[in-house]
């Protein structure tokens, strides 16, 4: 267990995709000799990089899971999360931010601030995580990390601090200028692992006492202290530090240092930074809630303190699930119990465990302040371990709503089997993936934050669980309804020797407004929601029909809401008054009235003015303000609705109601046409008629369906 607080970083290393966290974090894993050799990132080796252990990553070259490890830097241990870059994968984002005491934020110096680099910095602002900002990629052509700092001023909206400036750039890239103690650091030897200091260039020198001079400056304007000793004449670089570490924590500046973490140049300085500038766990202030009165009270960082851990991430290990925490106060030990704060439950902890990627480095305590896994708990994401003294919550993390879905249909039984068990635990590990059984068509329906979310998800299927599933675009739930009213009058006779079938109804259909009042006692509903209703009314006088048929009646008419004429989709919004008919004293029936209604449906459906109806979409785009008009224009395209418009802070939000038919593939092309700077959220509005053309086209499609099925 770690005695000195003070001496624990927590960090998380976050950035658009491709943008180097990866490497950077493989370089960090090898000046601190936790690994031995260095490898590529796409795995060309055969090995590929130590945090990207899944196959999968390896053969994409991209990080799909966070992945934790551990290392110490001059006597301060460092926990370290690798984040994904690519939206899909965002909630392996959010919960390490909500987690995490800092963050690296990691820029090309070709590209500087991307799309993905506003939603990390979005991320960040939720949980308050203090920042440095590492601009990487300093030796690739077009290089410009100057630029990239006037864009985190721009674009982010931080106050970005020079602590360093390049040694040349791109192809003649050598290392860094260090602004705090005026000296030129290159990296020599056996990947750059020897740090050399000398004097800086002379051609830089007066490019770097103006950096100084403003770095000073900007510092000066948080820390009356260091006012006080430029005044005096009295600056030394532990002021300068001082500065740089109560100004970062506080919010109020990014610290931004460069390099080249492919090349191996800028990553020590960078772990100097971590130490020196980043949060401790006592340095953050931590709030937990009660679960019944939601009042908040502060969580000390105290190892003597009351149990209190979160559990932010979930893997299916080789030993049970592997739950990883947060421990936020108190001492947990291997071999004690602990409590669900959420289900009241109690867990014996057997195996306690650093993580290093996939690896794992079994200890018998950990303290608060510190990440650690343990295995065998069943548990949720988000959800809080006490040791029972303690009944509240830590604050949850942020959880997206999913954007895109598709059906999978497993190709044998054997597949239905492990494909449900696959899709439980996917569930369960991932908040955004969620799965479910459309109750009309019986097919199993996928939710997931993107194409590439749930690509991976079905590669998993097949690669971990053995199951093969086939996927395709999810059903739209059209509805079927009338227009017109239309009069009713039919005959149900059948003999066929002995006692036959009579039955005679007459009334009128009509259309069944959802304003209109539904009677308690001569209404029904059918299965869809109560403003989709259907409506019987008896109006039979002088026993025209028996009392006991005319349920009959109702139940014929109601049986054939399930399916409808044009596109067999079900009928929603129809009014029948049941007036007049005839029965007979031996060939009348509950099954004969039931028939009448029947056969009156399908004679008059046609006559009443049929119309498809399909759900309507409540849409809200998010982004900033120069992406609106391709928003209105993606939104017009697909037959949206525009209700409103509203911006603020550079940011505008477009509402709309769009049909659901339209909206597959819509987040693939919102990213493509706002450079992935937009967000999106759906639900459900209200069902309204579909244009002539597109009815024509589903009946069409319908009819085809149809005669297949009868071949």
């Amino acid at each position: 267990m770690i005695s000195d607080l003070h001496k624990i970083r927590n960090i998380g290393i976050s950035a658009h995709i491709d943008s180097g966290k990866t490497t950077l974090t493989e370089r960090i894993l090898f000046y601190t000799r936790r690994i031995h050799a260095i490898h590529d990132v796409r795995g060309k080796d055969g090995v590929g990089a130590k945090m990207d252990s899944m196959d999968l990553e390896r053969e994409r070259g991209i990080t799909i899971q966070s992945a934790a490890t551990h290392c110490v830097w001059d006597g301060h241990h460092i926990n370290i999360i690798d984040t994904p870059g690519h939206v899909d994968f965002t909630i392996e984002v959010e919960r390490a931010m909500r987690v995490l005491d800092g963050a690296v934020l990691v820029l090309c110096a070709v590209a500087g601030v991307q799309s993905q680099s506003l939603t990390v910095d979005r991320q960040m602002r939720r949980y308050g995580v203090p920042r440095l900002a590492f601009v990487n990629k300093c030796d690739r052509a077009g290089a410009n990390p100057l630029q990239v700092r006037d864009q985190l001023r721009e674009k982010l909206h931080l106050n970005p601090v020079l602590l360093q400036l390049p040694l040349g750039l791109e192809s003649d890239f050598e290392g860094v200028i260090d602004l705090v103690t005026m000296k030129a650091l290159r990296f020599e030897g056996d990947r750059g692992a020897e740090v050399t200091r000398s004097a800086i260039p002379e051609a830089m020198q007066e490019a770097a006492e103006t950096a100084r001079e403003e770095m000073l400056d900007g510092l000066s304007m948080f820390s009356d202290e260091l006012t006080e000793a430029i005044l005096e004449d009295k600056l030394t670089d532990q002021d300068i530090v001082d500065a740089i570490r109560s100004a970062t924590i506080n919010r109020q500046i990014v610290p931004v240092l460069m390099g080249s973490a492919f090349t191996n140049r800028g990553v020590q300085p960078l772990l100097d930074a971590v130490a020196d500038y980043l949060p401790a766990p006592p340095d953050i202030n931590n709030e937990a809630s009660d679960p019944d009165s939601d009042t908040p009270m502060s969580v000390p960082c105290d190892p003597q303190g009351p149990l209190l851990m979160l559990a932010f991430k979930l893997e299916d290990g080789r030993f049970g699930q592997l739950t990883y925490l947060r421990v936020y106060q108190g001492t947990i030990r291997k071999g004690v119990e602990i409590t669900n704060v959420r289900t009241g439950k109690r867990h014996k902890v057997g195996r306690l465990a650093r993580m290093h990627a996939e690896e794992m480095e079994e200890i018998d305590r950990a303290g608060a302040g510190d990440i650690v896994a343990m295995f065998g708990v069943d548990c949720r994401s988000g959800d809080t371990f006490s040791d029972g003294q303690l009944k509240v919550s830590m604050t949850s993390m942020h959880v997206p709503a999913p954007v895109i879905s598709l059906t999978v249909t497993p190709e044998d039984p054997s597949s239905q089997t492990k494909m449900s068990k696959a899709l439980r635990r996917f569930a369960k590990e991932d908040p955004t993936f969620r799965f479910g059984s459309n109750p009309e068509t019986g097919e199993v329906i996928i939710s997931g934050m993107g194409e590439l979310h749930l690509d991976v998800y079905v590669e998993r299927m097949k690669r971990e669980y053995s199951a093969v599933v086939e996927t395709s675009p999810p059903t739209v739930a059209y509805r079927e309804s009338i227009t017109k009213r239309v009069s009713l009058n039919y005959t149900h006779k059948k003999q066929t020797g002995g006692a036959g079938q009579y039955g005679r109804i007459g009334g009128f259909i009509e259309p069944f407004s959802a304003a209109a009042e539904l009677s308690t006692k001569k209404g029904r509903q059918s299965r869809d929601l109560p403003e989709q209703a259907y409506r019987f009314i008896d109006e039979i006088v002088g026993g025209a029909i028996p009392r006991e048929f005319i349920p009959a009646v109702d139940k014929g008419f109601f049986s054939m809401l399930e399916k409808g004429l044009l596109i067999g989709a079900l009928v929603r919004g129809v009014s029948i008054t049941l007036n007049d008919g005839a029965s007979h004293t031996v060939d009348s029936s509950d099954l004969a009235f039931k028939e009448a209604a029947r056969g009156a449906w399908r004679e008059v459906y046609a006559k009443a003015g049929p119309q498809i109806l399909e759900p309507m979409m409540k849409v809200a785009v998010e982004g900033p303000s120069e992406s609106q008009g391709n928003v209105v224009s993606l939104l017009m395209k697909r037959r949206g609705i525009i209700i409103g418009t509203t911006e603020a802070d550079g940011f505008s939000r477009v509402e709309s109601e769009v049909p659901l038919g339209e909206m597959f593939g819509f987040a693939t092309v919102l990213r493509s046409a706002t450079q992935g700077k937009a967000e999106f959220t759906m639900e459900f509005s209200r069902y309204a008629p579909v244009p002539a053309a597109v009815g024509e086209r589903l009946v069409e499609e319908h009819r085809k369906t149809q005669k297949a099925k009868e071949k």
